[in-house]
């Protein structure tokens, strides 16, 4: 993963997509940190939640992340980073 920003739209999608995929109806998209972590501390996410969110992911941007796949932890470590993994997800499958 390279360290370029994600798009601002993208980041604010993938914070009303983790909203809508995990139910959380008390939070609004501000109210997500895009550089707080996702797991344990921050949002507090499980791994029950990862799965569903990484489901989700990959339905709405049609891309996938591999359950045995080092990099998740990094991947959904933030919003930042996982909107990140989903732009360089998209440009890679747009250029093949």
């Amino acid at each position: 993963m390279t360290d370029a920003a994600p798009p601002d739209a993208l980041v604010r999608e993938i914070k009303e997509l983790i909203i809508e995929a995990l139910m959380l109806q008390d939070m609004t998209p501000e109210d997500i940190d895009p550089e707080a972590p996702l797991l344990v501390e921050g949002l507090g996410l499980d791994s029950i939640d990862v799965l569903e969110l990484a489901m989700a992911i990959g339905k709405k941007y049609g891309v996938k992340t591999k359950a045995d796949d080092a990099q998740n932890r990094h991947i959904f470590a933030s919003v930042t980073n996982l909107a990140r993994f989903v732009a360089e997800q998209r440009a890679a499958a747009a250029a093949s």
